[in-house]
């Protein structure tokens, strides 16, 4: 039988045929089998060691069980001595779902296409977790050691269970992470718990590190190059701090932390590698604290803000009993006939003891009829004549104050060196009253068409900021930062809510003064025409939108405060602070007063300067130098104008030499020929004082070159007003003039709420000068009401000090009401 040998050999051949064609189970080594063996153990702690090639690869299966509630993650180091970037161990996990893969050395890119290598690289593989419905879950971890290298790369292996991946509420939690090695950890909300604040610390600023919050997803976004993909995330150097609601599908989240391998990024320097390909394994660790914390909750929120509202709203009550009892005196008075006695013709005859024994020779440096101006009937108690309607809207300006004899007259009283109320209050009131209405139009219709825009665009940030998660493009006190709907930071915008209320409270104030000064003029009081201060109301309803619009586009800023928005506030602020200024010099100059549009054309001036200032003026010397130019010599163009009452002109038809020899009369006449004794002391003085400030506050800018530019600009504003403000009270005592209960409780109450407000402006819990990450470095603790952060704060007491400070402005010159205007000095 000739086939029988070859039967016997294929009986002999089918078992072990069979045995290669089965399929093949991961191996279950024991720990003494053979390291080259392809199927290796699935021991966890334990390190493995090996080489993979082009023709070598190494698998390791690893098993675990995982309990209802109980939730279990493993990490995976790998470590290769190999440098080699062309054939680097390339590492694939699978699990249940998902598949995770890097190479070692891991490869990071940073600025200018530098390259960092990391040889020890550490991952944390997606959690699964089992429920009550499923029972215990067997999981199974499958690890795949790889290399192209044709020679063969060396490896280390070690796969741990995570001990403490879960974070826990108010429980502080230390780890390290690194480039390489990024960290990330599970949170899950208690039942009792609606909004938590993710608090991180360390005590190093850096390396740059990156905080992210992710929904519970796999593969986990954990590298440098992908932590942005998902979620919400923010960079750190020593400080974060992120808030969350309880939206989560499964009321639970990762935190997520990488390291990142340059810090241009959080403001750091970065680098420079001294070879290629060298490697960074530990120059960028980083040690790392995290605590989770709940939010304050909603009552607390309702709380503070019906708190506050109720502290402002307590202002407009004073406000409404002050009128009250007013109405209730000023009736009394009326019923009494105290108030003033008619003369037969309609007029309110004088009945004031100051009026009735004033001296003929009181009008002193007078004009003899200068209290009332060429064009302008004037009526007085022996006179039939009677006073124009205060409503004649057929009066222009170009009636009166034209013709060469009238700008010679000017000269002539301008000039005198003793100067009173009469002679600058000449003008017509009607036409001077629409110059200053001019300013309230002109500043609603800035508001309306610089706050549209605004409004559009901070809504867009906010909505940028949402949709990206991005965090780093507004500078939030994120430690103190309430989220209401979309608005990140509602107690930051709803703390600007005082300017608004106490705009409008300013101006129901001077509402009321202005309708009760209305009636005096229509009633004919002597009083009103030609006794005290001029009253003109135009500016200060200018500077009560001013300070609303403060609020408006103060709360604007803070929907998303950063670098590109800063001046939408800031604008107001120097109009504010111009305004006073103005309504202070016009109080005893009303004829020579600025326009409206000469005034709003020297704040657009400003704020173009305060732009070019901060976008160029941190380091450039040539922008200081220009800047400090223009400062002083407008500082010397203005003192000129006020030194001379706005009679000093040079006329351009005149040659150069013309000019020169007009200026060196003019100081030989007022300084050589008066012995170096001006012919105006007293605005010398001011003057003098004024522009020593002013060089001191451009040589100082030329000097140190300060880095908030917005905020020096204001401070030369708000200076610069507070010497004229103490000037002009020095004068007016000095003159024997009286500050009445009022005004001087205003002045107090304005010192002392700026003296406090701008000690919590200077704490600046966020600045965004610096990068997101240094800024955050600034963060704060909410401190009043656990609602309001210390810009809350200065907000509130900022709008206050504005307030009274309008009321000092508004009530300073009370005193005056019963001096006539020829007995009232100018200063």
């Amino acid at each position: 039988m000739r086939g029988c040998p070859r039967i016997a050999l294929l009986c002999a051949l089918l078992p072990w045929l069979l045995h290669a064609a089965a399929p093949r189970r991961p191996a279950q080594p024991l720990p003494s089998r053979d390291p080259r063996d392809p199927a290796r153990g699935s021991d966890f702690d334990r390190v493995y060691s090996g080489v993979v090639s082009l023709t070598t690869e190494n698998i390791y299966s690893f098993n675990y069980t995982s309990q209802p509630g109980q939730v279990n993650a493993v990490r995976v180091y790998v470590n290769s001595s190999s440098e080699n970037l062309d054939y680097p161990v390339l590492v694939v996990v699978r699990q249940q779902k998902g598949v995770l893969s890097w190479q070692v050395p891991l490869l990071f890119q940073g600025l200018y296409q530098r390259s960092y290598n990391y040889q020890e690289v550490s991952r944390t593989l997606c959690p699964s977790e089992a429920t009550n419905e499923t029972g215990p879950l067997e999981q199974l971890v499958i690890v795949d050691v790889t290399s192209m290298a044709p020679l063969g790369a060396q490896y280390k292996l070690l796969v741990t269970k995570i001990t403490h991946f879960q974070l826990q509420t108010n429980v502080a939690f230390h780890f390290t992470a690194s480039p390489s090695q990024p960290q990330y950890f599970l949170y899950k909300f208690p039942d009792d718990v609606d909004s938590v604040i993710i608090k991180v610390r360390s005590e190093m600023a850096y390396p740059c590190s990156v905080v992210s919050v992710q929904n519970i997803t796999c593969p986990v976004h954990d590298l440098d190059h992908n932590v942005e993909f998902n979620g919400v995330y923010q960079s750190m150097t020593k400080k974060a701090a992120i808030t969350l609601q309880k939206d989560f599908p499964s009321k639970q989240f990762f935190v997520v932390f990488v390291i990142k391998p340059e810090d241009y990024a959080c403001g750091g320097s970065f680098f420079i590698q001294e070879k290629e390909n060298q490697t960074w394994n530990l120059h960028r660790t980083k040690n790392l604290k995290v605590t989770i914390v709940p939010s304050t909750k909603g009552s607390v929120d309702v709380n503070s803000i019906l708190i506050s509202l109720f502290i402002f709203f307590f202002f407009y009550f004073g406000f409404l009993l002050i009128v009250l009892v007013h109405c209730i005196r000023f009736k009394r008075k009326s019923i009494d006939g105290s108030f003033g006695s008619s003369d037969g013709s309609g007029n309110m005859a004088v009945s004031h003891p100051i009026a009735a024994g004033t001296p003929e020779g009181s009008n002193y440096g007078a004009i003899e009829g200068s209290s009332s101006s060429p064009g302008r009937q004037m009526s007085s108690p022996n006179s039939g004549q009677t006073f124009q309607s205060d409503t004649d809207s057929s009066v222009e300006e170009s009636d009166f104050d034209t013709l060469p004899d009238i700008e010679s007259d000017k000269n002539i009283i301008r000039t005198k060196v003793f100067l009173f109320l009469s002679d600058l209050s000449r003008k017509d009131r009607r036409i001077i009253s629409k110059k200053y209405k001019i300013y309230f139009w002109n500043i609603v219709t800035i508001a309306v068409f610089y706050a549209l825009p605004v409004i559009q665009l901070v809504i867009t940030y906010q909505i940028v900021a949402n949709t990206t998660g991005n965090q780093d493009i507004c500078y939030y006190n994120f430690l103190c930062a309430h989220p209401l709907g979309v608005l990140s930071a509602f107690n930051n915008i709803f703390s600007n809510l005082g300017y608004v209320l106490l705009g409008f409270l300013f101006l129901l104030i001077v509402l009321h003064r202005d309708i009760l000064h209305h009636r005096a003029l229509e009633a004919k009081d002597s009083f009103a025409m030609e006794y005290g201060i001029p009253k003109h109301f135009g500016v200060f309803y200018a500077m009560g939108i001013a300070l609303i619009m403060e609020g408006v586009l103060s709360a604007c800023y803070h929907v998303c405060p950063n670098y590109s928005n800063f001046q939408f506030d800031t604008s107001f602020m120097y109009m504010i602070a111009g305004l006073c200024m103005l309504k202070l010099y016009q109080t005893r100059h009303p004829d020579i007063n600025a326009s409206a549009y000469a005034a709003y054309a020297s704040f657009a001036a400003v704020i173009t300067l305060t732009v070019l200032g901060v976008v160029f003026g941190k380091n450039d010397v040539w922008f200081w130098v220009i800047f400090s130019a223009i400062h002083v010599l407008a500082s010397l163009a203005l003192s000129t104008q006020i030194y001379y009452m706005g009679r000093f002109k040079i006329d351009v038809s005149d040659s150069d030499l013309g000019i020169f020899r007009r200026a060196s009369m003019v100081f030989y006449t007022d300084f050589v020929q008066q012995c170096g004794r001006p012919l105006y002391m007293d605005r010398m003085v001011l003057l003098i004082l004024g522009n020593l400030f002013n060089g001191s506050f451009a040589l100082y800018g030329l000097i140190y070159r300060p880095r908030d530019f917005a905020s020096y600009m204001l401070g030369i504003f708000i200076c610069n007003l507070l010497l004229y403000l103490a000037f002009y009270i020095i004068m007016k005592l000095r003159s024997s003039e009286k500050l009445l209960p009022t005004p001087l409780l205003c002045i107090v109450a304005t010192v002392v709420m700026w003296a406090t407000s701008l000690y919590f402006f200077f704490q600046k819990p966020s600045s965004w000068e610096d990068t997101p990450a240094e800024s955050r470095e600034r963060n704060r603790e909410c401190i009043l009401l656990d609602f309001f952060d210390d810009h809350d704060i200065w907000h509130f007491l900022s709008a206050t000090a504005l307030f009274f400070s309008f009321l000092v402005l508004l009530t300073l010159d009370d005193d005056l009401d019963v001096v006539h205007r020829d007995q009232i000095p100018v200063f």
